[in-house]
C-alpha cells in the first residue's frame, strides 16, 4: 500500500470528530506561530510600553513594568482572528449555511472569555518564569524567554478551552 493509499484508508476509517480535532489541532498550530511570531515582534518593537501607556493610563505602571502582558494580549487576538478563518472555511465549512452573525459573535464571546482566562495565567507563568530565568541567568539571551514560556502555559490552558467551547457553542448546529 503507497502512502497516499494509507492515508486514504485511514481517512475513510477515521470518525468525523476526530478528524475536526486533528484540523483543530494543525489550526491552533498556526494560531501557535501566529501567537509566538506576534508577540516577540511585538515585544522586539516594545509595542507594550506604548499602548500601556496611551491606552492604559491607571494601569500604566504595573503594564510598564510587564510589557508582555500587552503584548501577549495584542498577539492573542491575531491568532484569534487567523483561528476564526481558519474554522470558519476549513474546519466546519458547512457552518457558513447557518447564521453568519451568531456564529461570530459566539466566537468573539468565548475568544474574550478565553482572554480573561488567559491573562491570569499568563501573569502568573511569567512572574514564575521571570524568576526561574533569573535564577538560571538566561535573561540575557536576546529575547523573552520568560515570556514565551508564559506564552506556552497560557496556550495549553486555552487549547482545551477554545476546541470544546466552539464546538459546542459556535459549532454545535454542524453535525
Amino acid at each position: 500500500m503507497t502512502l497516499v493509499e494509507t492515508i486514504a484508508h485511514l481517512r475513510a476509517k477515521t470518525p468525523k470528530e476526530q478528524k475536526r480535532f486533528i484540523k483543530f489541532l494543525i489550526v491552533g498550530a498556526l494560531g501557535f506561530a501566529v501567537d509566538f511570531g506576534g508577540f516577540n515582534l511585538f515585544h522586539f518593537l516594545k509595542v507594550g510600553p506604548t499602548v500601556a501607556g496611551l491606552l492604559f493610563p491607571p494601569l500604566g505602571g504595573y503594564l510598564l513594568e510587564h510589557p508582555e502582558i500587552v503584548e501577549q494580549s495584542l498577539s492573542f487576538s491575531c491568532a484569534v482572528l487567523s483561528n476564526f478563518i481558519w474554522n470558519y472555511f476549513w474546519i466546519y465549512p458547512e457552518a457558513r449555511e447557518a447564521n453568519q452573525a451568531r456564529k461570530i459573535m459566539m466566537f468573539v464571546v468565548i475568544s474574550v472569555a478565553g482572554l480573561i482566562i488567559g491573562i491570569p495565567v499568563f501573569t502568573a507563568a511569567l512572574f514564575v518564569a521571570k524568576n526561574i530565568v533569573a535564577s538560571l541567568s538566561l535573561d540575557n539571551l536576546g529575547f523573552n524567554l520568560a515570556g514565551n514560556m508564559a506564552l506556552v502555559c497560557r496556550v495549553v490552558v486555552l487549547l482545551f478551552w477554545n476546541f470544546f467551547a466552539n464546538r459546542k457553542l459556535t459549532y454545535g448546529d454542524v453535525k
